[in-house]
């Protein structure tokens, strides 16, 4: 049977580059992406895993395949143990993955769902996220992966900051009625220039409540 596999990096060990983002001249959200490291292979990780950069070639092919086909690769705020993607947290889709030497780099768009919402106000603000990739696999005594595939790659918090943003906003929502209100703003803000101001206040402000 398949392990469940996840392999998290920090926004500076992804080597994440944010485009877009602010608004156009008509006043609306431009398209956001994050585009990095989604998966790294050849080098042993932090969970002394080793991916070999063939099975990350497979890997990347497959999801390629996926998008081929013109199916939707979702992605969610923070990563649950399980392989299922839940509709209620997506916050992005991946739009493209290709090799870079022994590493597979990915684009994703950020979309405006109530946590993508959350994950754009977060980025904007300066929060420096990172990336999860969330797949199957074999692995080795040694800690060799095989059979690997990615099911996904998710937007997490910096494993080394206070706290895991995405997770504890959406866990908290019905704590309170701050909770209520960025999840409101959340709902609202994609063509609100006010909600958007707004959401921003709020959510780090919540979030600070939090700490």
């Amino acid at each position: 049977m398949a392990n469940f596999l996840t392999e998290s990096m920090t926004f500076d060990q992804a080597q994440v580059l944010l485009e877009g983002g602010g608004l156009n001249d008509a006043g609306k959200p431009k398209d956001l992406f994050m585009r990095g490291i989604f998966v790294q292979g050849g080098v042993k990780n932090h969970n002394q895993r080793v991916y070999p950069v063939h099975e990350i070639q497979s890997a990347v092919d497959q999801l390629n395949e996926v998008l081929r086909r013109g199916e939707s690769i979702l992605g969610e705020a923070d990563h649950p143990e399980e392989l299922n993607i839940n509709l209620d947290r997506v916050s992005h889709m991946i739009t493209e993955m290709y090799m870079q030497g022994g590493n597979g780099i990915g684009k994703l768009k950020i979309l405006a769902t109530p946590m993508g919402n959350i994950v754009r106000t977060l980025l904007e603000s300066g929060v420096k996220l990172g990336v999860s990739s969330r797949g199957s696999g074999n692995v080795t005594e040694s800690g060799e992966v095989s059979d690997f595939e990615i099911v996904t790659v998710d937007v997490v918090a910096r494993p080394s900051a206070p706290a895991a943003y995405p997770k504890m906003v959406y866990e908290n929502f019905v704590n309170g009625r701050r909770g209520a209100i960025v999840e409101d703003l959340a709902r609202s803000v994609t063509n609100d220039q006010k909600a958007q101001k707004y959401l921003q206040e709020e959510l780090l402000g919540f979030i600070n409540s939090l700490k």
